[in-house]
């Protein structure tokens, strides 16, 4: 196993994490700062105001790309394990 192969799987496993985490951080940035808006017009200073709006956002995303994200996951998995004597060897 060379450095350069180490560094490939780290590299791979940095973008497949980005990728997957890339929808449920997004839609809660967004949420985020809709609500931060809203909060900021309307002079409400209510911390848990932010919470509730971003956890049903998230779900809901959740919801919608779950079935991606896990396809991302086990496809990244399958190429991971097939690889395995190709990497030792």
């Amino acid at each position: 196993m060379t450095p350069e192969s180490v560094i490939t799987l780290a590299q791979q496993a940095m973008e497949m994490t980005v990728l997957v985490s890339a929808p449920l951080l997004l839609t809660s940035l967004v949420v985020g700062l809709l609500v931060s808006i809203f909060q900021a017009a309307t002079s409400i200073n209510e911390m848990t105001l932010s919470f509730i709006p971003k956890l049903l956002a998230v779900f809901l995303v959740l919801v919608l790309a779950g079935p991606w994200m896990i396809q991302q996951i086990l496809d990244y998995m399958t190429n991971l394990f097939s690889s395995i004597p190709s990497i030792i060897g």
